[in-house]
């Protein structure tokens, strides 16, 4: 079975719901790591930044978590028709790490889901572009999730079984 890494993007509303297809995929026998971004507390990076404090405190698990995961699935609200700051902030830090910004994304499959208050699509289409950029493999189907539409449970299914294929 595959080892799942879920990354989210927020507190609320993306929580439940990683924690929710967490449990499906749980149910099939995967590990899941969910990994709350919030919760790292990372500074705005900046390349003075990036030189004043050296080794970012925190980094290094938040890597070795990253790694472990055969896939990631990445859970973030629309923020003004984007992804969030802290999703934007922590890919900038962790693009730094190394001698290759792409390292750790490059062929990495990973699936995009949000729960929005909007339509949810300009921050599906934004994560696409950016880990595409990244190198990683973006699975074609996306759970968006708003007040008025819950998860389906056929496409979470769907896209557990593209993840883990």
């Amino acid at each position: 079975m595959a080892n799942l890494t879920f990354i989210v993007a927020s507190d609320g509303n993306n929580v439940a719901l990683a924690q929710s297809v967490g449990e499906r995929a749980q149910e099939a026998g995967h590990s899941v790591d969910v990994v709350r971004l919030n919760a790292y507390d990372f500074p705005i990076y900046t390349a003075d930044r990036e030189k004043e404090i050296g080794a970012l405190p925190g980094m290094d698990e938040l890597m070795e978590r990253l790694e472990k995961g055969d896939a990631w699935f990445v859970f973030a609200p629309e923020y003004n028709g984007s992804y969030p700051p802290v999703l934007n902030n922590t890919i900038a830090w962790l693009s730094r790490q190394g001698d290759d910004f792409r390292r750790l994304f490059r062929d990495r499959k990973v699936a995009l889901a949000t729960h929005s208050g909007g339509g949810g699509q300009h921050v599906i289409m934004a994560m696409r572009a950016q880990f595409s950029f990244l190198g990683c493999n973006v699975v074609g189907r996306s759970l968006v999730v708003t007040r008025n539409k819950s998860a389906n449970p056929e496409t979470v299914q769907a896209i557990l079984n593209n993840l883990v294929r």
